[in-house]
This record gives structure tokens, sequence and C-alpha cells, in this order.
């Protein structure tokens, strides 16, 4: 199979990203862009991803979109939120963690996260060194809100993790990042990078 068709099968399978499953209109202003980042917390527990989606769901169905409003919130109704959306086994932990979070968002980015952007660039460890400041967000995490958001930050496109690299094995496509990109041609880095991680994840 040509490298080319390779891609088109991956993206025709799986070409979502996690964002735009959880209901996120990604772009370059606030209330996405924190949306993003709760979304990537709830990702980087150990927990099923379509309760992570379904959690991110709920939070924002409750109102709960902003850093502003999710400070206000209590802890009982995050955990609640996180529950309806079926996010039981860590509900407690990461409804701190994301209140955390918003108290963080606010007190140093003004609640915008492109203020983060502005002050590291496209430089990839001065990022996630900033994203590892949220509770919740570690290596994987940052890896994940870098995917996604790349999308809108199209200085740091394209990245793909080691997660993206491993289901562009499995689908027969390069596994080194530069390599990745010139068989990808016309593809969307952020929704190919997402279906190569979903295709590691398919059974």
């Amino acid at each position: 199979m040509r490298t080319s068709e390779s891609v088109e099968k991956v993206m025709a399978a799986y070409g979502q990203t996690y964002a735009a499953e959880a209901g996120i209109t990604l772009r370059d202003t606030p209330q996405p862009l924190y949306r993003l980042l709760v979304l990537t917390v709830l990702l980087s527990a150990r927990i099923r991803t379509d309760a992570a989606v379904g959690a991110a769901r709920a939070l924002a169905d409750a109102g709960l979109r902003d850093p502003r409003r999710m400070a206000a919130a209590t802890w009982q109704e995050r955990v609640d939120a996180l529950g309806r959306g079926g996010y039981r086994r860590y509900d407690e932990s990461t409804a701190t963690q994301v209140g955390k979070g918003a108290e963080l968002a606010t007190e140093r980015y003004g609640g915008d996260l492109r203020r983060l952007h502005e002050a590291a660039g496209a430089d990839l460890p001065a990022l996630r060194e900033a994203l590892r400041e949220f509770p919740g967000i570690g290596p994987t995490g940052t890896d994940i809100f870098l995917r996604e958001v790349q999308q809108v930050w199209p200085d740091i496109a394209p990245f793909f993790d080691n997660r993206a690299l491993q289901g562009a094995a499995k689908a027969g496509l390069p596994d080194r990042p530069d390599a990745l990109s010139r068989a990808a041609g016309d593809a969307e880095p952020a929704v190919l990078a997402a279906a190569l991680v979903r295709l590691t994840l398919a059974k």
C-alpha cells in the first residue's frame, strides 16, 4: 500500500481530534483553550477515554467552561459534574486538580492561555514546563495538549509525540516526525496525530 493510501485509510477510520469528540470547537481564544486544558487533565488519568471525554462535556454542560466559573464552583459541584460524565474513579482528586488549575490559569494568565503561548512561543521545552505547572498534567498531558493545540498554534506544528509515532509504525508509515510530516501530505497534523493515537488504542 502506498504511503498516501495508508494516511487516507488511517484518517478515514480514526480522523477526529479528542477536542472535537468532547464538543470543543478549537479556536485560539480563551474559552476553547481552557476547555482543552481541562480535557487534557481528564485524559491524563488512567481512565477510559470515553469517560474523560464524557466528563469534559459534563463540566461544560454545568457551565464550567472558563477558569473563573471553574474556580467559583464548589468542590462538590465539580465532583457531581465529573460523576455525571462517568468519571468516577478519580472524580474527587480531579475535582481538586481542575479547581487549583483554574486558579493558576486566572492568576498567572488572566484566564487566557494565549498568554502562555506568547511567553513560551514555539519553544517546546518551555511550553511543556509551563503546562506541567497545572495540577494533573505531566509528560503525557503535555503531549496530549500540544498534539491537539497545534491545530490553532501552527508555529508548533507538525507535532507528533511518541504515542502518535507508535501509531505511525503500526500503520506502516514513517515513525520519525520529519518523515511522517512529509508523508502526511495535506492531512492536518492535529487530526492525523489524534488518528494515529486512536490507532494504538484500537483492538
